[in-house]
C-alpha cells in the first residue's frame, strides 16, 4: 500500500510538471515579440487580413496549415517546394513564382511569430473627431462667441420689456413699444460719460484682438489637407502595413529635405501589389499610368512617355527659415510623429503642427540634449554640465534659440 501511494504521488507530481510545461509552451509564447518579428520581416509582403499583397493574406493561416509545415515554409520555401510538397508548389505557382525570402528564426522566435499569427491583437477603430483637428482661426471663434453673447443679451432685453408691458397692461396702464423703450434706455446709457468710455474701450480691445489673431494666422495652415492626385493613405502604409517612414522619405536621414518619394519607390512594392485594401485597383492604376506599367504582364511599356505625379505640398516653411531634417531625425533622434502627428492614423494627410517660430522655440526649450554615446562632444558636454550644475541641458542652452541658427 505504501509503495502504491508513493508511486501515485510520483505520478501526480510528474503530471503536474508535465501540465505546467504544456501550459508554458502554450501560453508562454511572446505575442508582442511575434508582432515585432512580423512587422520587421513580413509586412512588406503580407497583411493580417484576407487581402493579398505580394503574398497571401495571413488571416487564419495557422488554422489552414500545420505548425511544422509553416516553419518549413518560412525557413526555406524553395527547399520545401523541391521536396514536391503539393501545397507549397500550388502557392508558388499562384503567386507568379515569386520567391519568398528565407528566415532562419530560432525555435522561440518561430513560436512567438506563430502565436501572433494565431491571435493578432484586435485594434479598435478610432473614429476621427473633427474637433481633434486644431485650427488657427481664433478670430472667427471669438467673433462667434461675441455674436452669441449679443443675441442672448438682446433676447433678455426683449423678455424684460415684454414682462414690463404685461405688468402695465394688468395695472391698466398703456404699454410701451419695444423700440421706444430701447431708445430711451440708450439715451440714458450714453448720457453717462463713463459708460461711453467703457463702450469705446471695449470696441478698441475687440478690434485689436481680431487684428492680432488675423496677423498671427498669416502663413499658419494647421489642418491643411489638400486633395492629392492619388488618394494615398498613410494609415494603410505606415499604420496597417507598418512601413517605416524613412523607407519612402529616405532623404530625411541624409538631407535637409524629407523628399517626396519617386514613383520608382512606389513600384518597389506595387510591381506585385496591384490591388489596394480600400480603393481597389483605381488608385494604384494611376501609378501604373504615370510610369507606363502593364499590371497584366507585369512589365514596363517600351517607349512609354512617363507622366509626373503632381503631388500637392502640405508642409511649407517660409523661405527665410532654415530647417534640416537630418539634424532632427539623426542627431536629435526625433520620431516623425513629434512634428507631423499620428500619420499612421491618417487616411488623408494634413498638417498637424503649427510650424511657427514660437512652436519651434517652445520645443527647443523643452527638449533635452542626449549627451550619451557621442565622444566627439565630451569636452563640450562637460562644460555644459559644469555651467548649468544639475539643470537639464535643453536645446536652447546649446544655441537652439539663436536667431542665426534658423535665419542666417
Amino acid at each position: 500500500m505504501r509503495s502504491f501511494i508513493k508511486n501515485l504521488f510520483n505520478y501526480n507530481y510528474l503530471s503536474l510538471i508535465l501540465a505546467l510545461s504544456l501550459s508554458v509552451s502554450v501560453f508562454g509564447d511572446d505575442v508582442a515579440n511575434g508582432e515585432k518579428i512580423f512587422k520587421q520581416n513580413c509586412t512588406a509582403c503580407h497583411m493580417m487580413t484576407d487581402a493579398r499583397l505580394v503574398g497571401p493574406g495571413l488571416k487564419g493561416v495557422t488554422d489552414k496549415y500545420e505548425k511544422e509545415w509553416l516553419i518549413s515554409w518560412i525557413r526555406n520555401s524553395q527547399a520545401l517546394i523541391a521536396t514536391g510538397d503539393e501545397r507549397a508548389i500550388a502557392i508558388f505557382e499562384e503567386y507568379n513564382k515569386s520567391v519568398m525570402t528565407s528566415f532562419d528564426f530560432s525555435d522561440d522566435e518561430f513560436s512567438d511569430l506563430l502565436a501572433y499569427l494565431a491571435n493578432p491583437p484586435v485594434k479598435e477603430d478610432v473614429i476621427a473627431d473633427s474637433a481633434g483637428i486644431s485650427t488657427t482661426n481664433q478670430g472667427m471663434a471669438t467673433s462667434t462667441i461675441l455674436m452669441i453673447v449679443a443675441l442672448v443679451l438682446i433676447t433678455i432685453v426683449f423678455l424684460l420689456v415684454s414682462v414690463k408691458n404685461s405688468l402695465k397692461t394688468a395695472l391698466g396702464q398703456e404699454p410701451e413699444s419695444i423700440t421706444k423703450t430701447l431708445i430711451s434706455q440708450y439715451k440714458l446709457f450714453i448720457s453717462n460719460n463713463i459708460n461711453v468710455l467703457f463702450v469705446v474701450l471695449f470696441f478698441i480691445i475687440v478690434t485689436l484682438k481680431f487684428t492680432y489673431d488675423a496677423m498671427m494666422g498669416v502663413g499658419v495652415t494647421t489642418a491643411y489637407a489638400p486633395e492629392q492626385p492619388i488618394a494615398f493613405s498613410h494609415k494603410v502604409h505606415a499604420g496597417i502595413n507598418g512601413v517605416d517612414c524613412n523607407y519612402c522619405h529616405s532623404s530625411a536621414r541624409h538631407s535637409k529635405h524629407s523628399g517626396i518619394p519617386s514613383a520608382n519607390v512606389c513600384m518597389n512594392c506595387h510591381t506585385y501589389i496591384s490591388e489596394g485594401s480600400i480603393a481597389g485597383k483605381k488608385e494604384i492604376n494611376k501609378i501604373y499610368e504615370a510610369v507606363g506599367f502593364d499590371p497584366d504582364t507585369r512589365t514596363y511599356i517600351e517607349g512609354y512617355e512617363k507622366k509626373p505625379i503632381k503631388w500637392v505640398r502640405i508642409h511649407n516653411l517660409p523661405d527665410h527659415a532654415y530647417f534640416n531634417h537630418s539634424q532632427h531625425v539623426v542627431a536629435g533622434e526625433l520620431e516623425c510623429q513629434e512634428c507631423h502627428g499620428p500619420v499612421e492614423e491618417m487616411d488623408v494627410l494634413y498638417q498637424y503642427s503649427e510650424l511657427t517660430m514660437g512652436w519651434c522655440i517652445e520645443c527647443h526649450r523643452e527638449t533635452e540634449v542626449n549627451m550619451e554615446g557621442n565622444n566627439y562632444y565630451t569636452h563640450l558636454h562637460e562644460q555644459l554640465k559644469e555651467k548649468y550644475k544639475g539643470q537639464p541641458i535643453t536645446v536652447d542652452k546649446i544655441g537652439g534659440i539663436e536667431c542665426g541658427k534658423c535665419h542666417y
